[in-house]
């Protein structure tokens, strides 16, 4: 193996295939994580330069760190991994639900900052390492919808800064931070339309647009512990709903 190495969890379907498609076709050896959607991932690996798959339920971390850990030990170019998987479940903030709580908290935050701390520990990759995580603008423009999830997003947006000045110079943290990119949760086509343009340019923001921020932090030429919105301005809105439920106002 002579082309870096990157692991993107959640990488067989929507944005992590997305980073997958854009790092293979740069020339990247991309690991494809799935928990349950292996004909993707199958299919997609099948369809990339240089690719494989690699099967984890990302709610026991501590298989999620045995993971990084045995890519580590076979794959000595392994230098950039992308947190990208995430659980988008209901709740909100007059009802918290405890399961999703706990779920969202273990896949959106503990074991991305375990399998972070495991790569850094272990890959072999030429330095500078690069570690991205996903967060969202959420963390920047909050409402009360999808409580569990966006609270989790803030506890995995915290480590960035702090990993970053652990790190020093031998690897650069970064997060992504998107705002609407695709259809989510129970949105109609007809709401996507509408929903995704709330943000200050009016606009569609491309799932194309994730993936070029992602290359160019895999370059590691940005500060590291850095953060970069891609969502065409909606972080600096203030809405005091998800957007899914300031369309559906609207459209009454």
């Amino acid at each position: 193996m002579t082309k870096p190495a990157i692991l993107v969890t959640g990488g067989a379907k929507r944005i992590g295939a997305a980073l997958a498609r854009a790092f293979a076709n740069a020339g990247w050896h991309v690991v494809i994580h799935y928990g349950s959607s292996a004909k993707e991932a199958r299919n997609l690996a099948g369809a990339l330069p240089s690719a494989e798959v690699v099967q984890c339920d990302l709610a026991d971390d501590g298989a999620a760190v045995s993971m990084i850990e045995d890519l580590c030990a076979r794959l000595p170019t392994f230098r950039c991994l992308i947190n990208c998987a995430a659980i988008f479940r209901y709740d909100d903030a007059t009802n918290l639900d405890p399961r999703t709580n706990r779920d969202s908290m273990q896949v959106n935050a503990l074991s991305p900052a375990r399998m972070m701390q495991a790569f850094l520990a272990h890959a072999k990759g030429p330095a500078p390492l690069c570690a991205i995580q996903f967060s969202d603008m959420k963390i920047a423009n909050p409402n009360p919808d999808f409580y569990s999830y966006t609270m989790s997003k803030h506890a995995a947006a915290s480590t960035i800064a702090m990993q970053a000045i652990h790190a020093g110079d031998a690897a650069r943290i970064y997060g992504i931070a998107p705002g609407a990119i695709l259809p989510s949760h129970d949105q109609s086509e007809a709401e996507t339309e509408v929903s995704h343009r709330m943000n200050l340019l009016g606009r569609k923001t491309g799932v194309d647009e994730i993936a070029g921020a992602a290359l160019f932090l895999a370059t590691g030429t940005l500060k590291s512990g850095s953060t970069l919105y891609v969502d065409s301005g909606q972080h600096m809105l203030s809405q005091d709903r998800d957007i899914i439920y300031l369309a559906r106002r609207e459209a009454v």
